[in-house]
């Protein structure tokens, strides 16, 4: 049978794609070029996507806490915020270049992965693995919300990287390099300590612990980790520990049942994320029970410290969030995957022809194209259902307060409080960059009355208003209806209270 034109053109391509990537000569500069695409055309996605709604609060919160840089957060570490500073000290604050950095991560991540799986897959299943990541939404439609989960996803790779080649090495600079891997784990969320555990543990059950625990390795490790971690562990300690209290108060002490099915709601959401590598390769491997054995748990030593090094992160937070009553969700399992296609692939049983790369390769480059053409359809639809508003009007939002301000006052607006995700989007798109107040670092009262204050409130939401009208009961509160339109699609109104204290 005749294979139809384009079919055969896709395939030519991507033959000639795989080529570059085996060829020892091009293969490095094919990877970068094929992960500089892979940002473009998901960065693109989001641009267009997106469009119909304003930045996450979850980024607009990175942003706010960039405005106050600091070793720490009462919800989170510091390292993101850094980030985000530093970022915005080079481009300008806008959804596309947000956008930008977010897709940066996975793809650093990916390119990561690749270097890790050199010693581990001949050519065509290195390939195969690193595409098939890209078939997981953690490393694109989920990596474009850039918070603490997203930039775990390099820190993990780079860290599981090094710690692999110290193990197998005893390299002083690479065990060097993975402790301060590991301390920016630490620094990204506090979620890492199952990979620092993990890790550990997949050390300890490898058949040449003795030698390596006796060389200098791990002691080079834990020190260049400390080391790292020394400044944020002084703030920790001088901040009561602050960031576990709001975790233990969000997450913690939960009933027995709740946290049990929470664990299992982990698991499952975290198999279904990656379930399309995993048919996939089963598909085009068709392995039996011994097979699939060992690639569950191999028999070879450096295979089985790979696979160690990818279960125990993984399945760690299971037994610890059962045992303390905790709820976990299964997006924090984000960075756990890039060890993934070792543990699918690395199995001398698994064998992957030239085709089968070629037709991956296809599937690889085709879903970025198809959810290219269709992000317009994402941004109509979004605009029907409607995010939150915290999520779709706060640039509208903080055009009304800023003009709200300047109709009392010349100064430039300096601070914004109220409710949390309204502030942060405030302070994210006002042309005056204030810093937000909501859970961060306080000013003192009188730089407060000297710089003045706008407070931004859900208009039924009661509290919000009572503690606003609290800072200053002769301040009179505006309440304003906002509407966003997209491509002639009126959104769900929203009624808010803007409420202006001028400097004094």
């Amino acid at each position: 049978m005749r294979i139809p034109a384009p079919f055969s053109a896709a395939d030519r391509a991507a033959g000639r794609w795989r080529d570059a990537l085996t060829d020892p000569a091009r293969r490095e500069r094919a990877v970068l070029i094929s992960l500089a695409l892979y940002v473009l055309l998901w960065t693109v996605y989001g641009i267009v996507a997106k469009s119909s709604q304003d930045l996450h609060p979850d980024m607009t919160e990175v942003i706010a806490w960039s405005r106050d840089l600091s070793l720490g957060y009462f919800k989170h570490p510091p390292f993101a915020a850094w980030i985000v500073w530093l970022w915005f000290s080079v481009f300008p604050i806008a959804e596309w270049s947000y956008y930008l950095l977010a897709m940066l991560m996975p793809a650093t991540a990916l390119w990561i992965v690749w270097r890790l799986s050199e010693n581990y897959l001949d050519a065509d299943k290195r390939i195969i693995g690193l595409a098939l990541l890209t078939f997981v939404p953690l490393f694109n439609f989920h990596a474009l919300k850039f918070n603490v989960n997203t930039v775990l996803l390099p820190l993990w790779a780079a860290t599981t990287l090094f710690f692999l080649r110290s193990v197998r090495t005893r390299s002083a600079i690479c065990a060097a390099i993975a402790g301060i891997a590991a301390a920016g784990c630490m620094l990204g969320k506090y979620w890492s300590v199952f990979l620092l555990a993990g890790l550990m543990l997949a050390a300890l059950i490898d058949k040449h612990r003795s030698s390596y625990l006796r060389s200098a390795a791990p002691w080079i490790t834990i020190a260049a980790g400390l080391i790292a971690l020394a400044a944020h562990l002084v703030w920790l300690a001088g901040t009561d520990f602050a960031p576990f209290s709001y975790a233990i108060l969000v997450h913690g002490e939960k009933p027995f049942a709740v946290a049990l099915v929470s664990a299992l709601g982990y698991l499952a959401g975290s198999l279904a994320y990656v379930a399309l590598p995993i048919i996939i390769v089963l598909a085009i491997s068709r392995p039996n029970t011994k097979v699939l054995g060992d690639m569950i748990w191999p028999h070879e030593t450096e295979r089985r410290l790979a696979a160690a090094a990818f279960w125990a992160p993984f399945l760690l937070p299971v037994v610890v969030a059962v045992a303390a009553h905790a709820t976990i969700d299964s997006l924090w399992s984000m960075p756990a995957f890039s060890l993934l296609p070792i543990v699918l692939l690395s199995s001398p049983a698994i064998t992957m022809r030239a085709a089968d790369t070629r037709w991956v390769l296809i599937g690889a480059a085709v879903l970025p194209a198809i959810m290219l053409i269709v992000s317009p359809l994402v941004a109509i639809r979004a605009q029907y259902t409607g995010p939150a508003p915290g999520g779709a009007q706060t640039r509208l939002l903080s055009h009304e307060v800023e003009r709200l301000w300047h109709q009392g006052t010349p100064r430039p607006l300096r601070f914004v409080g109220g409710d949390a995700d309204l502030a942060y989007g405030v302070i994210t798109y006002a042309a005056d960059r204030p810093r937000a107040l909501n859970q961060l670092p306080q000013p003192g009262a009188a730089m407060i009355v000297e710089n003045g204050l706008a407070v931004v409130c859900f208009a039924e939401d009661a509290d919000c208003r009572r503690a606003a009208m609290a800072a200053d009961p002769s301040a009179k509160p505006v309440e304003t209806d906002i509407v966003r339109n997209f491509m002639g699609i009126a959104g769900k109104p929203q009624r808010y209270m803007v409420l202006i204290i001028p400097p004094r």
